[in-house]
């Protein structure tokens, strides 16, 4: 059951994740390779699908909301797993009492659940290297205001542990016999 991880990232963080994702359902006798969404044409030969992307100010990379609608017939007839990255930090509480994880839920999943009836949603935390070249408007707007990007957290706050206890699961649900 060979299992296509598609991303879109802007960074490097959530391609870093994909990779990961891929890696560990390999590793578990799941057949999976990650690749870029923008670098996808046929998905014929995948069983399985695991998407994730960036999200910025909570909402996806227009790349990968994209690929999904091109694709979203023949994705909604087979098992789908969505993933998100972006908040910074490591506190499973944000100052404001809640999980950052799900105050920066993708408003699209919503969507997409309605439209692909993925098996499961993960937000993960993500990365920012606030020396990194600017991508898109809202981070050359920081580039320029650097109390605001001060204002950010950097460093690398991927829970790799998380990722792969994620993947391991879609593994394992995958190798489950089906009932009929």
């Amino acid at each position: 059951m060979p299992v296509l991880v598609a991303y879109a990232s802007r960074h490097g963080s959530t391609a870093g994740i994909a990779e990961r994702i891929a890696e560990v359902l390999t590793d578990a006798g799941v057949p999976a390779e990650a690749r870029p969404v923008s670098r996808i044409d046929d998905l014929d030969e995948y069983d399985a699908f695991v998407i994730g992307a960036a999200a910025y100010i909570t909402h996806w990379l227009k790349d990968a909301m994209s690929f999904v609608e091109h694709h979203r017939h023949l994705l909604a007839a087979r098992p789908v797993w969505l993933f998100s990255s972006g908040p910074l930090g490591s506190e499973s509480i944000g100052a404001d009492g809640k999980d950052p994880r799900e105050s920066t839920r993708p408003k699209e999943f919503d969507e997409l659940a309605d439209l692909l009836h993925p098996r499961d949603q993960k937000v993960f935390f993500g990365a920012w290297d606030p020396d990194a070249p600017p991508v898109g408007m809202a981070e050359r707007m920081m580039k320029l205001a650097p109390a605001a990007a001060k204002s950010l957290p950097a460093g690398d706050f991927r829970d790799w542990n998380d990722i792969d206890a994620w993947a391991t699961q879609i593994a394992r649900e995958l190798a489950a016999p089906t009932r009929a």
